[in-house]
């Protein structure tokens, strides 16, 4: 210990006279109260304006691109088949509502399911009305068009039928009573 005391001893001989020993004047307190007390000019927020201003943009453009790629809607040659597509397309709307309104943390995996095989059937549609619109109606591609509704709206209906037969499950006992 009196080696590492003899080796600052010398460190502080060697630096003696090269110390700034300056003595702040008795005013140095008062001084530093009032440029801590004196107001700030504010700052300009040019950042936080850019920001916002990036993110209308940004808001603007998906707004503009959401509305420019809505398919447009299919025209069919007959009335008939516009009437049926829409009948359909309304059941399968409230199938999925509600769907949606058994929406629950047991329920969740089973609906995500459900939706991902509804994009499948979908897909199937959109090319069965390219078939239409390629080859016209004819008795196979209206019969396809009308299966995959039919399909979809029984697939609905099942999984439906699933979920509330969880929900009785979950919620009855095994016990009897008397």
């Amino acid at each position: 210990m009196k080696k590492e005391n003899e080796g600052l001893d010398q460190l502080f001989e060697k630096f003696e006279n090269q110390w700034d020993i300056k003595r702040m004047n008795a005013d140095h307190q008062v001084d530093f109260l009032n440029k801590l007390n004196k107001k700030q000019p504010k700052k300009k927020n040019h950042a936080v304006w850019a920001i916002a201003a990036s993110i209308l943009v940004l808001l603007g453009v998906s707004l503009f691109y959401n509305t420019a790629e809505k398919p447009k809607e299919f025209k069919f040659a007959s009335k008939e088949t516009k009437r049926t597509d829409s009948i359909f397309s309304i059941l399968i709307d409230n199938e999925l509502v509600k769907l949606k309104e058994k929406s629950s943390p047991e329920n969740q995996q089973i609906i995500n399911d459900a939706l991902k095989q509804m994009k499948v059937f979908d897909s199937d549609y959109e090319k069965i009305l390219k078939e239409v619109q390629k080859n016209g109606e004819n008795k196979q591609i209206i019969y396809a068009m009308i299966s995959n509704l039919q399909t979809r709206i029984s697939f609905l209906q099942t999984v439906l039928q699933r979920i509330e037969e969880n929900e009785k499950f979950k919620n009855s006992t095994d016990e009897k009573t008397l």
